[in-house]
């Protein structure tokens, strides 16, 4: 690791169906093997999936929350999963800090853009440790999930 500068963060574009910049994010983290339009099947797959559930359960998005879901252009599917990942999201975290000899856990607040992808994380290893079929049907389970606060990823936290 250099210690002249630190590390450029890149800019992604937005998807191209909806425009969010997060979901862009979350597709990248999906892909494997450089394989984004599989990827993009998958999320938005799933995205349909939620939108199908979330039609009938009116209390998945009855909560609009601040990191831009009024910019989905009103699809449930969307709403849901950024109200999954707010409620997935870390507030503390503990770091190491070496005081002479010792070294001890503090806590320490999460950065805004370090919890995004945390919970990102989270929410994909545990869509694929689930055991539905496809990856579509694991991934809107585990939104679905992780949005009325069950499922693994509300364990984790």
């Amino acid at each position: 690791m250099s210690r002249r500068h630190a590390a450029e963060k890149r800019q992604v574009l937005p998807d191209p169906q909806f425009g969010d910049m997060v979901l862009t994010k979350f597709m990248n983290n999906i892909m494997q093997d450089g394989k984004k339009s599989v990827a993009e099947k998958i999320v938005y797959g799933a995205l349909e999936i939620m939108k199908e559930k979330a039609a009938n359960d009116d209390s998945l998005v009855e909560e609009t929350d601040e990191s831009g879901t009024a910019s989905s252009g009103g699809h449930k599917g969307l709403m849901v999963f950024h109200k999954a990942l707010k409620k997935v999201a870390p507030q503390l975290e503990v770091r190491s800090r070496r005081v002479g000899g010792a070294t001890y856990q503090v806590p320490v607040e999460v950065r805004s853009d370090r919890a995004r992808a945390l919970a990102m994380r989270w929410l994909i290893d545990a869509a694929r440790k689930r055991s539905e079929r496809t990856m579509k049907d694991r991934l809107a389970a585990e939104l679905l999930d992780a949005a009325n606060e069950r499922g693994y990823c509300s364990q984790e936290t």
